[in-house]
């Protein structure tokens, strides 16, 4: 059976997976913002582990809230590397300093 301590161990794991995905690769913008949607879902975890083993509906009802936020934040994010692509031909980070005014 798995009980709470297996969930927010995943959620632990994947939250680190994911902060060593924003640091160690600053150079693809397409990495960073997948390393930041893998944040949010290990956090999902966690609420959604605790809404279950507590029987309140609260966590998972966040987690909606979350979720829908998260696409916003992946369309937002995909339109502007479109964008930056269009105008300099490359996604990569080190090259947006550029486009300061």
């Amino acid at each position: 059976m798995l009980t709470l301590a297996h969930f927010l161990t995943l959620g632990a794991i994947l939250f680190a997976i994911s902060i060593v995905g924003i640091f160690i690769n600053r150079r693809n913008v397409i990495v960073l913002l997948m390393a930041i949607e893998l944040m949010l879902l290990a956090v999902n975890i966690n609420f959604v582990a605790f809404s279950h083993f507590l029987g309140d509906l609260h966590g998972q009802v966040f987690v909606f809230f979350i979720l829908t936020v998260a696409a916003a934040e992946s369309a937002i994010g995909l339109a502007i590397l479109v964008v930056l692509f269009r105008n300099i031909d490359t996604i990569n980070v080190d090259e947006l300093g550029s486009m300061k005014g």
